[in-house]
């Protein structure tokens, strides 16, 4: 079982569905700041970053997916950008919710050689303080479902890097 758990890590569509779904969250994110004009707090683009670097890694793992070392480090990066994610994803339901007390600055954080904010204005410039996030289908808020959508993710990147890593250590068939 644990070693077709961790073949799925070697096939392409595993790959290319992380990279479907990293890119499906950014232009969700996208098609709610431009076309119904809610525009992103610094979490927001905090959470867009994780996604993003996320989208980078399944990139990666797509070209690399045959070789067990960068397959590992590959899925090790997915559970830290899955977790970054759900991190951040939290502390904006904390800040809707009132849980945490945050103030919420215009300024990304990040060091001067990693102006994303100035590089890709359209996609990461936060344009509004924090505190509320638009209500989805179903009635659920933004935030809610980041939450609900990194702790899934974060599960399955889990299992993937456990099951590559344990997977080398368990005797084939024969």
């Amino acid at each position: 079982m644990l070693r077709k758990i961790a073949d799925i890590g070697t096939n392409r569509w595993y790959w290319l569905g992380m990279i479907i779904i990293g890119l499906g969250l950014e232009a969700g994110a996208l098609f709610y700041q431009y076309v119904l004009d809610y525009a992103p707090c610094i979490l927001c683009i905090h959470v867009r970053l994780w996604i993003f670097g996320f989208v980078i890694v399944a990139v990666l793992g797509l070209f690399t997916r045959t070789h067990w070392y960068t397959r590992l480090a590959c899925h090790l990066l997915s559970v830290a950008m899955m977790a970054g994610f759900l991190e951040r994803s939290w502390m904006t339901l904390g800040v809707e919710r009132g849980w945490v007390l945050d103030e919420c600055s215009m300024d990304l954080g990040l060091p001067a050689w990693l102006a994303v904010d100035e590089w890709l204005p359209v996609v990461f410039r936060p344009l509004e303080a924090c505190g509320y996030t638009p209500v989805l289908p179903f009635g659920i808020t933004m935030a809610e479902a980041l939450v609900l959508i990194a702790g899934m993710l974060l599960l399955v990147t889990v299992l993937m890097t456990a099951a590559t890593l344990l997977s080398r250590r368990v005797p084939g068939p024969g």
